[in-house]
């Protein structure tokens, strides 16, 4: 047998163990005393530390599609188009008013040039002069708007170019070309596979000792890794009294948004029991609950489970206390499952 480190197990022998009769192997662990540090484990998910959903800013039809889901993109890479023909028209449009403005400018200019001659022979009033002079600033008012204007136009036919925002993947696509994009309706969405990061909701009294080595577990990772870096959000839900905490993955780890990881955090060393003895513990997934009976699959030395009612203690991550009904050396299943159907077999078999 190999002999496995556990966080509450000390000694935790993973074997398989023949069952009498040439039944099928099953898994055990061997409980010893123990009072090593708690590891507790914790749901999560893996997200994308940026990433963006792309909508649209315009109304119009989608005229030109470059990528599909999965692609990777560049930033400032052109997405997809819309049609922009109105908005362009509009952007003319604003731009020959500003020509014809600045026209009128430049007669009001050398008009107000002549006025100002005029006055100095004293061939004009004061009064002549100050109103050629609010005609000109307000022909040189007309430009500024109408050029604001023109501005406005142009920047909004920009917005029928949709362009990457950073690098990274195309994770959703809910566009094809020809379909009707409408301002604020998503386009599509892209995350940045270099910054990824595991979030899981913690209790709140799981924290108090922090999150120095926290790890995490992936399913894409034979090994647990030990994050970049560890944020916890200082909000608590007050409906779970938990709060969130974020592990940032390390660079070229390999995983995706979405998918399922573990949160383990170290905890406080196990006190312990009011005699003075060190306690027993089993996994969680071991217990077996039926009606009011609570109890575990004990194999014998010829590797038969018996099941054996026990009376639990306080959990501890993915790990159970057993105040009673267990002996230390005792070998547990760790898949009730299957320990049951290697039990039921005699009786299928008389049948």
């Amino acid at each position: 047998m190999t002999r496995c480190a556990s966080a509450l197990v000390a000694c935790a022998l993973l074997a398989g163990l023949p069952v009498a009769g040439g039944a099928a192997e099953l898994a055990s662990v061997t409980v010893q005393p123990s009072s090593v540090a708690v590891q507790a484990s914790y749901d999560g998910r893996v997200e994308a530390v940026r990433q963006a959903q792309i909508a649209a800013q315009v109304p119009g039809s989608v005229t030109e599609l470059n990528i599909k889901a999965g692609d990777r993109v560049r930033a400032g890479q052109v997405l997809l188009r819309i049609d922009a023909r109105a908005a362009e028209q509009g952007a003319a449009a604003s731009g020959a008013q500003v020509a014809a403005a600045r026209a009128q400018l430049d007669v009001a200019g050398k008009e107000l040039a002549r006025k100002r001659q005029l006055f100095d022979k004293h061939y004009i009033s004061q009064a002549a002069l100050d109103q050629m002079e609010a005609s000109y600033r307000a022909a040189h008012a007309q430009v500024n708007a109408l050029a604001a204007q023109a501005g406005a136009a142009q920047t909004q036919s920009g917005f029928y170019v949709v362009k990457a925002p950073f690098d990274g993947v195309v994770s959703q696509l809910t566009v094809e070309r020809g379909d009707v994009a409408m301002p604020g309706r998503p386009l599509l969405a892209v995350y940045d596979p270099a910054q990824l990061r595991v979030s899981a909701a913690v209790p709140v009294t799981a924290l108090t000792g922090g999150v120095e080595g926290a790890r995490v577990a992936l399913a894409t990772q034979a090994q647990p890794v030990t994050p970049a870096r560890v944020q916890v959000l200082p909000t608590v839900d007050a409906a779970s009294l938990t709060q969130e905490v974020r592990a940032e993955l390390p660079q070229g780890t390999s995983a995706a948004p979405g998918l399922f990881a573990r949160l383990l955090l170290p905890g406080a060393p196990v006190a312990a029991a009011a005699d003075g003895a060190k306690r027993l513990f089993v996994p969680g997934t071991a217990v077996v609950r039926r009606a009011e009976m609570t109890g575990l699959y004990v194999l014998d030395q010829a590797g038969a489970p018996q099941l054996r009612q026990v009376r639990l203690g306080p959990v501890a991550g993915d790990q159970v206390e057993i105040l009673s009904g267990l002996d230390a050396g005792d070998r547990v299943a760790t898949d009730p499952q299957a320990a049951t159907r290697v039990v039921t077999q005699p009786a299928t078999a008389a049948k």
